[in-house]
């Protein structure tokens, strides 16, 4: 990661650096630069999130695009794994997202995709990293501007159809029918979610599909599953699925009100391929914030698991490295290689319908076998981000949890890519223990780095 990028492109406050109108210009002149070096008709699809700043961000990006004598594809409002296809359709050089994902609405980012639809390796982002800081072009004096009028929530449907096609195909041919409860979280799948399922004959139950620049992710979406649960309950569905800001991962809800997250879903969809024959090496790619009992359920069907830092394009590298089909994340990024390359919630969602169908079998179901240890997950902001190891009681700590617990528990304790957050995460047998430890850690970090 440099001081730009992070796990998952550039993310910030909208309006402040490296949000803040010149760097953003300069991104934009600088990746078509960068692209222009190797093919000089280059050419860019951009989307973006329903935030607000999303308008103004995306303008000052073309801005800069075209100052380079780059074109680009205008998807306006899209879902993340949606440019990643549109990227690979159109034979464009590169896609980007202006989105922050599972943020707050005061916040943006830019995410990246080269022409193959893939996030753009970390050597790529860093020679245009680089280029941003040698660069002294501004933006023109009217750019930001002439960029805050217009509809934030405009949707091309020249690109939105072809990419509902694509969804729609993935979908197993029998037609049982389902009611479903779908959180749009208002955010980029707050049409094309709810559309393709309708169209695939369910009925669908949709809430949160009211964006207004400022309500992305408030209360809803894969963050907050437990309104969607509520809703399940309440209107008597089969289960729900509740996507995030961009709708690149998806959580849900079993027919009787219980999350049924990336943990769970990864297990489904591998007996399902394993059952099948088409669970390649018997193998899943999961990160180290996967619940041990995963590990276990998996172990008790003949498929072994493994585990990569955080971050779906870590999970990505090692499914291509390995020639693996299925891996993902328990925060609900699930990667299902032999239907496309990027994580996309609408899409786990029509798979998790295939098995339903299959099986003829209830979500709640097709989820018991995973039986997760408690886990514990901690937050702490901080104003640096030294080694663990380099901060002696810091180190104490950590090392006191994981002797205590030894094979019976986890310690993972990380820095956030995106945000200033060191995350303490413990996993053990007994609640109240893993609990204490996690708290006593977490004051550490406070007091030392907080």
């Amino acid at each position: 990661m440099g001081q730009l990028f992070g796990t998952d492109g550039i993310r910030g406050v909208a309006g402040e650096y490296p949000l803040d109108p010149t760097t953003v210009f300069r991104i934009g002149s600088e990746l078509g630069a960068f692209l222009r070096h190797t093919q000089p008709q280059a050419r860019v699809v951009v989307g973006r999130d329903t935030r607000a700043s999303g308008l103004w961000i995306q303008g000052l990006l073309l801005d800069g695009l075209a100052c380079e004598g780059v074109e680009a594809d205008v998807a306006e409002v899209f879902t993340t794994p949606g440019i990643s296809f549109l990227t690979r359709t159109l034979h464009d050089q590169a896609g980007v997202v202006v989105s922050a994902s599972h943020n707050p609405y005061q916040d943006n980012g830019i995410k990246i995709f080269a022409g193959n639809g893939i996030k753009m390796s970390d050597a790529a982002e860093s020679q245009i990293e680089t280029r941003v800081f040698q660069c002294t072009v501004t933006p023109p004096q009217h750019s930001q501007d002439a960029h805050l009028v217009g509809s934030t929530l405009a949707v091309n449907e020249t690109f939105l159809h072809p990419y509902g096609d694509f969804l729609c195909r993935a979908a197993d041919g029998r037609r049982n029918k389902y009611s479903i409860v779908v959180d749009c979280a208002n955010g980029a799948a707050f049409r094309i979610g709810p559309d393709v399922l309708r169209s695939l004959g369910h009925h669908v139950i949709v809430i949160h599909d009211r964006p207004d620049g400022t309500n992305i992710n408030f209360r809803s979406g894969a963050l907050h599953p437990e309104t969607l649960c509520r809703a399940v309950v309440s209107h008597g569905a089969d289960f729900g699925v509740a996507f995030d800001g961009d709708a690149d991962r998806s959580i849900f809800s079993d027919e009787a009100g219980r999350v049924v997250d990336g943990d769970h879903i990864l297990y489904i969809l591998a007996r399902h391929l394993k059952e099948q024959g088409k669970l390649h090496h018997d193998k899943i790619v999961t990160t180290l914030m996967a619940n041990i009992g995963l590990e276990i359920a998996l172990r008790q069907i003949g498929v072994t698991t493994e585990r990569t830092q955080v971050g779906d394009r870590y999970v990505l590298e090692r499914m291509l490295q390995s020639g693996l089909n299925l891996g993902g994340e328990q925060s609900g990024h699930i990667l299902l290689l032999d239907r496309c390359i990027a994580g996309d919630g609408i899409l786990t969602a029509i798979e998790l319908l295939n098995v339903m169908q299959a099986s003829g079998q209830k979500l709640s179901k097709l989820a018991s076998p995973v039986r997760k240890f408690p886990q514990i997950l901690l937050n702490v902001s901080v104003t640096r981000k030294p080694n663990f190891s380099e901060v002696p009681a810091i180190r104490n700590a950590i090392d006191a949890a994981i002797m205590k617990l030894s094979d019976e528990g986890r310690v993972l304790v990380r820095y956030s890519g995106t945000e200033p957050i060191a995350r303490v995460m413990l996993e053990g047998r007994d609640e109240k223990v893993i609990r204490n430890f996690a708290q006593q850690i977490a004051q550490v970090i406070q007091d030392e780095i907080g």
